[in-house]
């Protein structure tokens, strides 16, 4: 219960401040990384214009992710790879710290919960993580085709709702950012409406 708490209130840290303290400008190009991904594959954003890329900071042992995790974040990836979506889990837990996994644990991961990530990339020493300034997981970005950033934020407005719902706790009606905006940009070929939000869930357990 009191690490529950603890949760609760890293979460609102975060919703109250993020809006502040968001460090990758919306509206520019995207932080260039590499990384090699669960499968030993190496991935460079720069060889994926002309896709939409999305990132997920990920660590199942976070109870903001495991809620997420029980169908609204792998019907999401489902919805999107399917469109052509480039869908990156990114896991930047330190070695020995909460949700640092091997290779193998992330692939079993993704096959228990019926995943549909493009690839997991394997972040360990935080690298990509610190260029994008993840804060939490989830974090989530949208990338555009031309590799500019089009959203940086929550990937909805209803932490710990373990279901997709019309309204979340506070009678707000329920948003999946990520579906928005990609939406928007790839679908209707127009602006996105809501680029920023304030990230809640687990601190990155940076080395």
């Amino acid at each position: 219960m009191k690490r529950l708490a603890f949760y609760f209130f890293t979460a609102f840290i975060f919703l109250g401040l993020g809006s502040i303290i968001l460090a990758v400008p919306v509206g520019k190009s995207a932080p260039e990384f590499t990384a090699t991904d669960s499968n030993g594959k190496a991935h460079k954003l720069s060889e994926l214009k002309g896709k939409f890329v999305v990132l997920e900071w990920h660590n199942q042992d976070c109870p903001f992710v495991v809620s997420q995790y029980k169908g609204k974040m792998e019907a999401l990836q489902k919805k999107w790879t399917k469109k052509g979506v480039i869908w990156f889990s990114v896991i930047s837990s330190a070695s020995g710290k909460e949700g640092s996994v091997t290779p193998a644990q992330a692939n079993e991961d993704v096959q228990k919960h019926g995943a549909s990530p493009t690839a997991t990339l394997m972040d360990s020493d935080g690298n990509v993580a610190h260029a994008y300034d993840a804060k939490t997981t989830p974090h989530m970005f949208v990338i555009n085709p031309q590799g500019v950033l089009i959203y940086n934020g929550a990937i909805d407005n209803a932490p710990l709702e373990d279901k997709v719902v019309q309204k979340n706790k506070d009678g707000e009606t329920f948003v999946n950012y990520v579906d928005k905006a990609l939406t928007e940009a790839m679908v209707h070929k127009a602006t996105v409406s809501i680029s920023s939000t304030a990230p809640y869930g687990c601190h990155v357990k940076y080395k």
